[in-house]
């Protein structure tokens, strides 16, 4: 069971949108790559799972950036843990259509 739900935005320095919005989709890849529950938003991206993973996911998500080139990675997360554990359809689930 999940015990935590994390959004990373990462704000990765780089010259155009263009080159901006290819680092950030490195960043997602390996998010994808990881197999954790995801979703992808305008802001952020939020994730679901084992708090430890979630962390090494936001760990691999900076590095995969400068790896591609960005020398300067700012990331913003936000973290909800719940031991016990929590499922993000219990927060939004009403709001999401059919």
């Amino acid at each position: 069971m999940a015990n935590a739900n994390v959004s990373l935005q990462i704000l990765p320095r780089g010259k155009t949108d263009e080159e901006i919005y290819a680092l950030v989709d490195k960043a997602i890849d390996v998010i994808r790559e990881s197999g954790v529950r995801y979703e992808v938003g305008p802001l952020d991206t939020t994730m679901e799972g084992d708090y430890d993973e979630l962390m090494d996911v936001v760990k691999r998500a900076q590095e995969a950036v400068i790896a591609a080139g960005s020398d300067r990675v700012i990331s913003i997360v936000k973290i909800d843990y719940k031991p016990s554990g929590l499922n993000w359809d219990e927060k939004v689930g009403k709001y999401r259509k059919g």
